[in-house]
């Protein structure tokens, strides 16, 4: 037991970093940019107040689980940020030797079990995925618009792009869809995000 113990707490110890890696997005009251741990431990608790919204068949716990290591290989990889085409090249072959090495320090089977779940939010192809991809992009956007339109105006982000990036939602979360659309069409009108 004792070295299944270390290895348990040497990937605890590790996933620790995940709160020094910063995100483009910035918290709602503008203070500071949050950090992926932040943002995870966000989507996971989103899981559980929108779990309503979710697509039939969805398995809540196994959501709630990915939120929780979607963004571990941020550690090694840091966070892309969705809107920079030069940031996300090379992005999977750079979270895939980071999965590795990071589930790596698990005992064996947790390894395998905790990459799974991250291979299965990547794929986004079973209802769980589908829900914890569309609450991975929910929350950047209720953060934008509640934050006065933060990443997006000082990117200059288009609806357009907006559009792209939140169309998983449809599928996803399909009862907060319509939400969604109100909220991009509200920030286009107070001038967050560039109609073009």
């Amino acid at each position: 037991m004792t070295e299944r113990i270390e290895r348990q707490m040497a990937f605890l110890a590790e996933v620790d970093r995940l709160k020094a890696v910063l995100r483009r997005t910035t918290l709602i009251d503008g203070s500071r940019r949050e950090n992926s741990a932040e943002h995870s431990w966000q989507v996971a608790l989103a899981a559980a107040v929108l779990a309503e919204h979710a697509p039939p068949g969805t398995d809540l716990p196994r959501a709630v689980r990915m939120a929780l290591v979607h963004d571990i290989v941020e550690i090694d990889a840091d966070d892309a940020f969705a809107y920079d085409a030069a940031a996300n090249v090379g992005k999977e072959e750079r979270e895939e030797r980071a999965a590795e090495r990071i589930f790596g320090l698990l005992p064996a089977e947790q390894a395998a079990e905790l990459r799974a779940l991250w291979d299965e939010f990547e794929a986004g192809e079973t209802p769980a995925a589908r829900f914890a991809v569309a609450l991975d992009r929910i929350l950047p956007l209720l953060v934008n618009f509640h934050g006065g339109g933060g990443t997006w105006k000082l990117h200059g982000i288009t609806r357009a792009q907006i559009d792209r990036r939140m169309a998983p939602i449809r599928e996803g979360a399909p009862g907060v869809w319509t939400w969604v659309q109100r909220t991009i069409e509200e920030a286009c009108e107070r001038g967050y995000v560039r109609r073009e």
